[in-house]
């Protein structure tokens, strides 16, 4: 039987949505996966929403169209309020709590609602909230290690952006770190 996990993205353009699901599917890539990466965003790019689907597979994907993935990041309150329903039963969702003024409703999932804004700047770059959040989620997802996708940023990142590598490894770091020791277990 095939391994396939879901995982979508979504928030506001201008978080790192697209580039989180970027990280994602090349450290799927480079660790022998089969991926998909779709990005989705809405016409106003920053400020505007945006969302990515990445499917992650030991075997080669029949589809990459998503309707109840096993995890979804959501960086913001319509995201939340937009993606919660579909997330498969048992699934993950993280939330970033900086931006959103509710807890999720759905008992059965693994829920993370981590202060990603707050984290990031703590770190020194409001722009980390999504390697904040890609920490958290990989933390509770077993999909691939936080190590893949540091190895993936250091394989990947423009030459202009390598100054960045230490902060980037930091949020996913801290990231996991929270996860672990706030995430509420689904309720069975």
């Amino acid at each position: 039987m095939s391994k396939q996990t879901e995982i979508l993205i979504a928030g506001f353009g201008g978080q790192g949505v697209l580039f989180a699901g970027q990280v994602l599917a090349y450290a799927a890539l480079d660790s022998g996966k089969e991926v998909t990466w779709i990005p989705s965003y809405g016409p106003e790019m920053r400020g505007g929403t945006a969302n990515c689907t990445v499917v992650i597979s030991d075997e080669e994907i029949g589809s990459p169209v998503v309707r109840n993935p096993k995890a979804v990041i959501v960086l913001n309150l319509p995201s939340l309020d937009k993606y919660e329903p579909v997330v498969a039963p048992g699934g993950v969702l993280v939330a970033n709590a900086s931006l959103i003024n509710r807890a999720p409703q759905r008992q059965d999932l693994v829920n993370v609602l981590i202060p990603a804004n707050e984290i990031a700047e703590e770190i020194g770059d409001r722009r980390l909230l999504n390697m904040v959040a890609l920490g958290a989620l990989l933390a509770m997802l077993p999909v691939l290690p936080v190590e893949a996708i540091k190895e993936a940023l250091a394989a990947h990142l423009p030459e202009r952006h390598r100054r960045l590598l230490p902060v980037n490894y930091q949020a996913l770091d801290r990231g996991a770190q929270f996860a672990l020791s706030q995430a509420r277990l689904p309720v069975v």
